[in-house]
C-alpha cells in the first residue's frame, strides 16, 4: 500500500484591488473622463494658438465658459437616464416649451421673482418627465419609442402655443436677463449653477444606494429585479429628473438668450446623447459618469466653435462630431470586452 502526500501549496498574495494615492493617481490617469478633458485641452491650446482671443480675450474665455453651461445641465438627466439603460429623446422639446413657458409667465407676471421661476421651470420639467417615465416603466415600451413620441408632441404643443409670436428680451426682467452675464470672479452665473449642478448629482450617483441602483439596473435589469431593487421606481425618478434638468436648461436658455421661439432647444436631444456617449456613459447602460458626461458637453460644443476659427468648413463640423461618437461607442466596446476578458481570466485561475 502506497500512500502519497501532496506538498503544501505555497499561499499566494491576494490580488484584491490596489489601494493608495498612487494606485489612486493610477486609476485617474488611466480613467475615460481624463482622455476626454486631455483632448478638450489639446483642442483649446491649438485653437489658441491659431487665434488668441478664443481663450486669451476676457469675452473669448467667459464664451468658452458660458456656452457649454446649458447643453451640460441637459445632459446630467441624459446621462442618469441612460445609465439605467434607457435614452430621453424629448430633452430638446421639454427645453423649449419650458423656456417658452417662463417667458409668458414673466409677461403675464413681471414682479414674479427670479427663484421662484427657477422652482417653477424645473418643476414643469418634471412633470413633462413624468409623463416619459410613466409610459416607459410602467407601459414597459422601449424608451426610444415613448420619447421620441413625446419630442414631436412636445415640440408641436410649443408650435401651436407660440404660433408666429416669440418672447423678446424687452419681454423679460431685467434682473433676470443679468443671469445670463453675469460674472462672479470672472465665472459666469449660468456655469456656476451648472457646476453645483453637476457637483449634486456626481455625489448621489456615487455615494448613495439610490444612484448605485441605478447602475445595477442599467447594468444587468433582470438580476437587480431579482436582486429585489424598484426597478419601476428607478427608471421613472430617472425621467422625472432628465425633464427637471432639461426644465432648468430651459429657464437658463431664456436668461442667456432673451428671444424665445418655438424652435428654443431644437437639437439639444441629440447633442446630449452625443455629449453623454463621448464622455463615456455607455449606451447600453450601466458605466459612466455624470462627471464624464459634462465633459463631453463641454468637448462638443468646443469643437463647434474650435473649427470655424481652425478654418475648417461648415459642413464638416456635424461629420467631426458623428466620428467622435462613432469613436467613443468602438472605444467602449473593445473596453468591454478586455474587462471582459480579464474577469473571466480571474474567475479561472
Amino acid at each position: 500500500m502506497t500512500t502519497t502526500l501532496e506538498e503544501p501549496r505555497e499561499a499566494t498574495p491576494s490580488r484584491g484591488p490596489r489601494r493608495g494615492p498612487a494606485a489612486a493617481l493610477l486609476r485617474l490617469l488611466k480613467s475615460r473622463e481624463t482622455g476626454v478633458a486631455l483632448v478638450l485641452i489639446l483642442i483649446v491650446a491649438i485653437t489658441t494658438l491659431k487665434n488668441p482671443a478664443f481663450l486669451v480675450s476676457g469675452d473669448g474665455f467667459r464664451d468658452l465658459l458660458v456656452t457649454p453651461s446649458i447643453l451640460l445641465v441637459v445632459v446630467l438627466g441624459q446621462a442618469v437616464v441612460i445609465i439605467t439603460r434607457n435614452v430621453d429623446l424629448s430633452v430638446g422639446s421639454v427645453l423649449g416649451l419650458t423656456a417658452y413657458f417662463v417667458g409668458t409667465l414673466f409677461v403675464a407676471f413681471p414682479t414674479i421673482p427670479v427663484p421662484l421661476m427657477f422652482l417653477i421651470g424645473c418643476a414643469f420639467g418634471a412633470a413633462l418627465g413624468f409623463l416619459n417615465g410613466a409610459l416607459v416603466a410602467f407601459g414597459r415600451v422601449p424608451a426610444m419609442v415613448i420619447t421620441l413620441g413625446t419630442l414631436y408632441a412636445f415640440r408641436g404643443i410649443n408650435v401651436w402655443w407660440t404660433g408666429s409670436n416669440r418672447i423678446n428680451a424687452s419681454d423679460l426682467p431685467s434682473g433676470f436677463l443679468r443671469l445670463g452675464t453675469q460674472q462672479v470672479l470672472g465665472i459666469p452665473v449660468l456655469t456656476i449653477i451648472a457646476l453645483v449642478a453637476l457637483a449634486i448629482v456626481a455625489w448621489y450617483m456615487h455615494n448613495t444606494r439610490g444612484g448605485r441602483e441605478f447602475y445595477a439596473i442599467g447594468s444587468d435589469p433582470a438580476a437587480a429585479e431579482l436582486y429585489g431593487l424598484d426597478k419601476t421606481k428607478r427608471v421613472l425618478a430617472a425621467f422625472v429628473f432628465s425633464g427637471m434638468m432639461a426644465g432648468l436648461a430651459g429657464v437658463l436658455f431664456a436668461a442667456r438668450y432673451g428671444t424665445i421661439n418655438s424652435q428654443a432647444g431644437d437639437g439639444f436631444e441629440l447633442e446630449a446623447v452625443g455629449a453623454a456617449v463621448i464622455g463615456g456613459v455607455a449606451i447600453t447602460g450601466g458605466t459612466g459618469t455624470v462627471i464624464g458626461a459634462a465633459l463631453g458637453a463641454f468637448l462638443l460644443v468646443t469643437i463647434n466653435r474650435a473649427l470655424p476659427v481652425l478654418g475648417i468648413p461648415d459642413f464638416w463640423q456635424r461629420a467631426v462630431v458623428g466620428a467622435l461618437i462613432l469613436g467613443a461607442i468602438v472605444l467602449d466596446r473593445v473596453l468591454a470586452k478586455r474587462e471582459h476578458r480579464r474577469l473571466i481570466e480571474k474567475r479561472d485561475r
